[in-house]
């Protein structure tokens, strides 16, 4: 009997503890990272000096969980979610701000998010609503150079994209949240992945896959190209329409980890 009772007593002085660790909070930043490819610049894989001006995403439905396993790989569906938070709204940022050190950028703070390991993000890129980039989910604007050639140019895309993403791969750990203190989770873009890089071997998959620069060069007039994805349908080849199309899906990351991606039919 006096067992139980011991047992018992340890059971209630243990629900209070229990409680606290489940209403235990802190505060989790949500941050974007264009890389240094963005901040800056970079060679392409075709030899083109290319500097960002401006690369503005329109980014909706960002939400971090804590979940076992992150998401299913098949599916892209997060599975037993145990914890949520997201910001709400429509949110329009330029990954280029700052200079070439500048940190990456903080898209907003979620106060008394519950304490624990945020092992999982996903976020939707959706034409914007209205401002400087109404009507398209992603606008690059900057400057290539090459053989004396100068090209001022504005790319244009105005399709949804949809991310789902297990947690950040990194010299760093991210989504960690201790009680009463500070955490952050990371959607990465790698614009790499678009234009290639000098730097990497051209038979490397980074390079095979992405389309370059010269593509876009051959369409400018007067030294300026400013194309839509509807534009590039019409004015590029079959194959080559098909090189850009399939490689944005592939711009979402959590620092190195790769996201189920769904967008394009």
């Amino acid at each position: 009997m006096r067992t139980i009772i011991v047992l018992l007593c340890l059971m209630i002085l243990s629900v209070p503890t229990l409680m606290a660790q489940d209403d235990a909070t802190g505060s989790l930043e949500f941050r974007a990272n264009g890389e240094d490819f963005v901040r800056q610049g970079f060679v392409s894989k075709d030899g083109w000096g290319i500097s960002f001006d401006n690369i503005w995403v329109s980014l909706s439905n960002i939400r971090a969980h804590q979940t076992n396993p992150p998401y299913d790989p098949f599916s892209g569906e997060l599975t037993r979610s145990t914890q949520m938070v997201g910001l709400p709204g429509q949110i329009i940022i330029d990954l280029a701000a700052g200079d070439a050190d500048a940190d990456t950028i903080l898209i907003d703070t979620v106060e008394d998010a519950p304490e624990g390991f945020y092992n999982a993000v996903a976020w939707m890129m959706t034409p914007a609503n209205d401002g400087e980039i109404e009507g398209y989910s992603v606008v690059m604007d900057g400057v290539a150079e090459k053989d004396g050639e100068t090209i001022d140019f504005v790319l244009r895309v105005e399709e949804d994209f949809t991310y789902t993403c297990g947690a950040f791969v990194g010299d760093e750990r991210k989504g960690v949240l201790p009680a009463g203190d500070t955490g952050d989770v990371e959607l990465t873009f790698h614009f790499d992945h678009i234009f290639g890089d000098a730097e990497t071997p051209l038979e490397d998959s980074l390079n095979a896959e992405a389309p370059g620069f010269d593509m876009f060069a051959a369409l400018a007039t007067d030294g300026v190209v400013d194309v839509s994805l509807s534009d590039l349908k019409m004015a590029l080849s079959e194959e080559d329409y098909a090189t850009y199309i399939n490689v944005l899906p592939s711009l979402g990351h959590t620092g190195e980890g790769h996201c189920f991606e769904s967008n394009l039919e």
